[in-house]
This record gives C-alpha cells, structure tokens and sequence, in this order.
C-alpha cells in the first residue's frame, strides 16, 4: 500500500498541461456523442461518462487508444483522426462539462464508504480517496481521473479489466495493484456508490 501511495504523491509533480480550447474541441466531438452523449453524460451504460473529466487524463486515454497502448476497435479510429491539437481541445471541453450524478442504493452505501475512504487492510486495498479526491472529482494535474457520477457498468467492467491485466495503460501499474486485491462484491458495491459519489 505504501509503494501506491508514494506513486500517487510523485505524480502530483507533473508537470503543467497546454491549455485546451474547449470552443474548438466541442465541434471536435458530433462523432463522440453517438457514444458519450453530447455534454459527455453518457447514457449507454457500459460507456464511460467524459462530462468533469480531467484533461490530463483524457488526453493521456486518447493518445493510448491512438498509439494502440490502450486497444480498442471502436476507440482506436476515433482518436486516430484527432490530431495532438483536437485531442487536447476535446479534453479541455469535456472537462469543462457537468456531470450527472445518479442516485445512489442504500445497499452498496456502507460498504463502499468505507471502501472508499479508508481502504480495506485485510485485503490490502488503499483508500480510494488518495487518487481520486473526497468527491471523487479526481487529480487533474496528476492526471488521476473523476470517477464520481460513472456508469456502473462501465466501472466494474474497468476494475475487472485491470484486475486481470487486459487493461494495462495505467501509469505505475496503480490501478492493476490496486484492483488485483479487490473482490467482485467490492468492486460492485464500489462501482454503484461512485455513480452518486460527488
């Protein structure tokens, strides 16, 4: 858990980002709104929710989907017709965006509190408020994304995926150390806590 935290601290020395035109980006995005809804509230449950993400962070996702670092069929020709310019325009209006927070089951609320804020030391898993902030809206200038007001389904879909290593873009391995310690339970009752956490 130490060595998580001391990555985390380390990455809040990075360095400034360009300033997007947000102006710009949003006549970048009719294509991604199919997909992400044109504020980037997405509606589609398994596709993540980009309205109040980091710019750091999405410009980071799609320069991955871009170089392929992080595969996707769907993502890859998106980016690929971003050039470095657009790409941080759209991250800048995305992050300019509000996010829809969604109600939140009573059953998950405990459970992923604590989760949350203060880790889980049987397992060995680290407060998820270290990266990701009290309201969940992330670490812009580390690049550490919102999480707060995400589909459910995209959440634990994500977790999975870098629990088993078929996501494998995060910096540090983070968020694979962090996920190969958490069960399915957890990761559930964590993915629905998030969707109203703000």
């Amino acid at each position: 858990m130490n060595k998580i935290i001391g990555l985390a601290l380390f990455a809040l020395f990075a360095s400034p980002l360009q300033a997007g035109d947000a102006a710009k980006g949003q006549a970048k995005t009719a294509v991604c709104a199919a997909c992400h809804a044109a504020d980037g509230n997405s509606t589609i449950a398994i596709n993540p929710t980009l309205a109040g993400q980091g710019e750091k962070y999405l410009i980071k996702q799609l320069n991955d989907f871009k170089s392929k670092a992080r595969n996707s069929a769907i993502m890859f020709p998106m980016a690929s017709m971003l050039s470095d310019e657009d790409i941080v325009n759209v991250a800048a209006y995305y992050s300019q965006q509000k996010v829809q927070h969604m109600a939140v089951a009573e059953e998950y609320i405990e459970q992923a509190n604590k989760l949350y804020i203060a880790g889980d030391s049987d397992r060995d898993v680290p407060a998820c408020i270290a990266c990701h902030s009290a309201d969940a809206k992330g670490i812009a200038t580390a690049g550490y994304p919102a999480i707060g007001g995400q589909q459910p389904e995209y959440t634990i879909a994500t977790l999975k995926a870098f629990r088993s290593g078929a996501r494998n873009n995060d910096d540090k391995e983070i968020m694979r150390m962090v996920a190969a310690k958490m069960s399915d339970p957890q990761i559930e009752a964590l993915a629905y806590y998030l969707a109203g956490l703000h």
